[in-house]
C-alpha cells in the first residue's frame, strides 16, 4: 500500500504555455508528454462509490497497472489516500490480487468481480516534472485531454503535484511558487469524480 499525497489544479487554457515555460525554468527531471489511457470501473448500484473506494485500470506505453483507492481526506486542498497498485499483463481487472484487507468485511466480496463494469475513460497526455523541493521530491504533472462518459465529453487541462518523498511542506511551497503564474485555481475533484459527474448528466 502507498499513501498518495497530492495537490491538484485546474488550469485555465490560456495559461498552458505561461505555466509550461514556468516549470521548464526549474531545475527538474522532464519527461515530454505521453499519453495516457485510464478506464474507471463501478457496479450498477454503485458499491464502490458507496463504500469510498475508486478502481481504474491506466494504460502507459503498453504497460497496464490496476488501482484501487480507499477512503481518505482532502485538508485544505491536500489530498490523503491510501492506493494499491497492482502491475498487470493486459487491461483486464483482477480483484483477488488485491490484499484481503482492502475490502470492508476483510474478503473481495462474492459475486463483485462479476458486476463491476467500464464506467467512463479518461484519455489524456501527461507531462512530468520531477524537482527536489527541500527535503523532498516532488513530480508535478501537467494532463490536458479529455474525460468521456457515454456519449458525454469534458476536457481536461490540471495540475498535479505529488509528494514521491519527503514533506508535506515542501510540497505546499511549490505550490505557492506555482500559483504566483496567476493560471491556476485549486481543483477538489478527482478525474474520477468528474467522470462520474459527466456521466450523470
Amino acid at each position: 500500500m502507498a499513501q498518495e499525497i497530492e495537490l491538484k489544479f485546474i488550469v485555465a487554457q490560456d495559461g498552458v504555455e505561461t505555466l509550461r515555460e514556468q516549470l521548464n525554468a526549474l531545475e527538474a527531471k522532464h519527461t515530454p508528454a505521453g499519453q495516457l489511457l485510464n478506464i474507471y470501473y463501478e457496479t450498477a448500484d454503485n458499491w464502490l462509490r458507496r463504500h469510498d473506494m475508486g478502481l481504474r485500470i491506466r494504460g502507459d506505453q503498453g504497460r497496464y497497472e490496476m488501482t484501487l483507492k480507499i477512503a481518505g481526506r482532502v485538508v485544505g486542498g491536500l489530498h490523503q489516500r491510501p492506493e494499491y497498485n497492482i502491475p498487470l499483463d493486459k487491461p483486464e481487472l483482477a480483484l483477488e490480487r488485491l490484499p484481503a484487507e482492502v475490502w470492508p468485511q476483510g474478503e473481495l466480496p462474492a459475486a463483485l468481480a462479476e458486476h463491476v463494469q467500464p464506467l467512463f475513460s479518461t484519455d489524456f497526455a501527461r507531462e512530468r516534472w520531477v524537482i527536489q523541493e527541500g527535503k523532498s521530491e516532488i513530480e508535478i504533472a501537467l494532463d490536458r485531454g479529455e474525460v468521456k462518459a457515454g456519449e458525454h465529453q469534458e476536457p481536461i487541462c490540471e495540475l498535479e503535484l505529488e509528494l514521491l518523498a519527503g514533506e508535506t511542506a515542501d510540497l505546499l511551497r511549490l505550490a505557492h511558487r506555482l500559483l504566483e503564474s496567476g493560471v491556476l485555481r485549486q481543483g477538489s475533484l478527482s478525474k474520477a469524480a468528474r467522470g462520474v459527474s459527466s456521466g450523470a448528466r
